[in-house]
């Protein structure tokens, strides 16, 4: 699936069409912005820069990042980062915008739906369970599901109060980029499984049927398990889950409405990759993915990108470095030219692992940002990302 408009990219004359940033960040009927792909690619850098150059340009922006590095805090000069969304202070807002951030703590916001959707008695029961607070910090997918709820309900916010106008999401460093829409359903399919509903159904009924169904359907069961986990991890397991009955609907009628969301029109998705074989295959498999599920996908920004400032081949530059060699002569220059031919070799590797990339997916609108001799630590730097994202 390509960009929905013609107004989001340029065509060139040769190669994929040009992704249009700003045309983009400056559309009202952009709502969110979800900016995804493989870890360390730098989703989070990416999703920085588009939030600051939206706020910038007079939106009202919140940006949701899920880094355990927290590098979107220092680079936004802010002290902490956490659950609660803080305001980004000397952003150029001359036109009105506004720029707030915050970062996922993903079992704060287990807590909080728990505390949300059950009594006070129940929800501390669920709370100091320890199954539960296995499952809230360290259970596979937490994290993609946290994320997936936490954007629902910064949405749900925005609606009701107006408060936001554009959201940038910054998905989990997951090992696989499809972690972030798969998350969901497996926890839903976890919490609806058959294991789950074998240990709920005694705590569904009581007295002698209780013994009944324990005895002549789930003992030997239970028994193995019991076995394998030991008694007080069972009894752990099936007291949550037993607490956690009145919610199971929740999880999974939220996770629904959140996926619906992903699908709607004001919703656009950002591929992020380097130019690596991993991170390109990665993004391959989730510009396809998006297409099957009828998500909206805007483009690809391609970042860490190698260039040479002279239009000079590695192989001229590396017989050029010998020349002065053999003579003696100039070896700061024989250095460089060295330098520049690794540079040259880099470059053109990238430059044949992009070119794959297009082949399989030549409609797909394309954005790139330089490789950069630092890392990205302030507010001038992601605005520099934001106008090479722009290519102004």
């Amino acid at each position: 699936m390509t960009s929905r408009g013609t107004a989001r990219s340029r065509r060139t004359s040769a190669g994929p069409p040009d992704l249009d940033v700003d045309a983009l960040l400056t559309d009202r009927g952009t709502r969110i912005i979800v900016c995804c792909g493989a870890g360390g690619v730098g989703k989070t850098t990416t999703a920085a820069a588009l939030a600051l150059r939206a706020a910038e340009g007079g939106r009202s922006v919140v940006v949701l990042t899920i880094d355990p590095a927290r590098r979107l805090a220092q680079a936004m000069g802010l002290d902490q980062l956490d659950n609660t969304p803080r305001q980004v202070a000397g952003i150029a807002a001359g036109k009105g915008g506004r720029l707030d951030a915050m970062m996922l703590d993903m079992k704060r916001t287990f807590d909080e739906i728990v505390q949300s959707h059950s009594t006070p008695e129940r929800s501390q029961q669920i709370l100091a369970n320890p199954f539960y607070q296995a499952l809230s910090s360290s259970f596979a997918g937490t994290q993609e599901y946290m994320a997936m709820e936490r954007l629902g309900q910064l949405r749900a916010q925005a609606d009701r109060e107006g408060t936001w106008d554009l959201i940038v999401v910054d998905t989990p460093p997951s090992r696989s980029a499809l972690d972030f829409l798969d998350a969901p359903a497996r926890l839903g399919s976890f919490l609806d499984g058959r294991f789950i509903k074998l240990l709920l159904a005694p705590a569904k009924v009581g007295g002698r049927a209780y013994l009944k169904v324990f005895s002549t359907g789930v003992s030997l069961v239970t028994g193995t398990l019991t076995k394998v986990l030991g008694a007080q991890v069972l009894s752990d397991i099936s007291t949550f889950v037993a607490a956690l009955d009145t919610m199971f609907g929740g999880f999974r009628e939220r996770a629904d409405v959140t996926y619906r969301l992903l699908q709607q029109k004001g919703t656009s998705f950002i591929v992020v990759a380097t130019p690596e074989p991993d991170a390109l295959r990665e993004a391959s498999y989730f510009v396809d993915r998006l297409a099957s599920e009828q998500m909206p996908l805007a483009g690809l920004v391609l970042n860490r990108v190698h260039n040479v400032a002279a239009p000079l081949s590695a192989e001229r530059a590396l017989a050029a470095a010998e020349t002065l060699a053999e003579h003696k002569e100039h070896p700061l220059t024989a250095q460089l030219l060295r330098l520049h031919a690794e540079r040259a070799k880099v470059m053109a590797r990238e430059q044949s692992m992009t070119t794959r990339f297009t082949a399989t997916h030549p409609h797909v609108p394309r954005a790139q940002v330089a490789a950069l001799a630092q890392d990205v630590h302030d507010l001038p730097s992601l605005r520099r990302v934001g106008r090479d994202l722009a290519r102004r």
